[in-house]
């Protein structure tokens, strides 16, 4: 039988402790092209996403793996420009997803924010589109959508099926496989419209140099990643953060961002995501205002909106304090 062309990537991976070896930024991204192109068997594809996950990921993998899927984009010629990419993979199971009213805020001030994620992929979540849609914010169903979003609010959210159906697939594969896959990792980095300040959160801490690692391989303009609550972008009040950052193909440049709030944050046992709109009407809520608050602060860094981080906490709490508490930005 003649030897699949995709079997090649799966050797290089598989052939045992010492011989295995990570693929090249080049492999990378061809074997992401052909997995997008319907071009490797189901058999392939398992394979190739445990032998990874066994192995972890390197830098050269993951940004191969996004230039790949980003070279399968059909995007439209005339894309507005947006100042953050803010991605949203994880989904929220401790607290509620106060990012969300940080980017919210951050389009209010006049921002421009395009998100993107996932949902379902581990039960017992809260995700974005989920609590977008209780906002009354629209999701969008196209690239052209997106875009219509972004020049009518200044806000868009595109669904990971929406960016790449095939990788909706392959995340979904998580409960079959039992262990998440690379997919989780590589689709933080998409960056869809180009924007020149890209935050990533994660939620394992070894992941922080593989992401700037790959930041600095697709030499991203502005790049922030830090381990956020329940993996998503979302600054954790009551403890320090690490953020590291990088431009271009610098070094990463890594700050420690201070505590906001002593003691252990108690989990939300309930979860109802409809408080965040009263929390953004002018309910209390100091762990909720804090995470907010917080998150939009590290945002404003990334963008080259503040000069320290004492300086972005208090642009982030000015943010808030002047947002219209009687309309939801981006709603309809």
């Amino acid at each position: 039988m003649k030897q699949h062309p995709f079997s090649k990537f799966v050797a290089i991976l598989g052939r045992g402790k010492t011989k295995q070896r990570h693929l090249t930024l080049e492999e990378s991204r061809e074997a992401m092209e052909m997995l997008l192109r319907g071009e490797a068997e189901r058999e392939q594809i398992g394979a190739f996403l445990m032998l990874l996950r066994l192995k972890e990921e390197a830098p050269e993998e993951i940004a191969g793996f996004a230039i790949g899927t980003r070279a399968t984009f059909r995007r439209p010629a005339d894309l507005p420009k947006v100042d953050l990419d803010w991605s949203s993979y994880a989904g929220k199971r401790v607290q509620l997803p106060w990012y969300i009213l940080s980017a919210l805020a951050l389009v209010g001030a006049g921002y421009r924010v395009l998100m993107h994620g996932t949902e379902g992929h581990t039960p017992g979540r809260v995700y974005t589109r989920e609590v977008l849609e209780s906002l009354g914010v629209p999701i969008a169903g196209s690239f052209e959508t997106a875009a219509g979003h972004i020049r009518a609010t200044g806000f868009a959210y595109m669904p990971l099926e929406v960016l790449s159906p095939p990788l909706k697939h392959m995340i979904n594969l998580r409960p079959i496989l039992g262990l998440r896959s690379p997919v989780h990792s590589f689709t933080r980095m998409l960056n869809p419209f180009d924007a020149p300040a890209v935050m990533v959160g994660i939620f394992h801490r070894g992941f922080m140099d593989i992401h700037a690692g790959a930041a600095r391989i697709m030499e991203m303009e502005s790049f922030s990643v830090f381990r956020g609550d329940g993996g998503e972008a979302e600054r954790r009040p009551n403890k320090p953060t690490q953020v590291w950052n990088s431009h271009g193909a610098a070094e990463p440049v890594v700050e420690t961002w201070p505590t906001l709030l002593e003691g252990h944050a108690p989990r939300d046992e309930e979860m109802d995501i409809s408080r965040l709109a009263r929390v953004w009407a002018g309910e209390a809520d100091e762990y909720g205002e804090a995470a907010v608050t917080g998150s939009m602060a590290i945002a404003l860094r990334t963008m080259g909106k503040a000069d320290s981080m004492e300086e972005a906490d208090a642009k982030a709490r000015e943010i808030w304090a002047a947002r219209d508490r009687g309309r939801i930005p981006a709603s309809a």
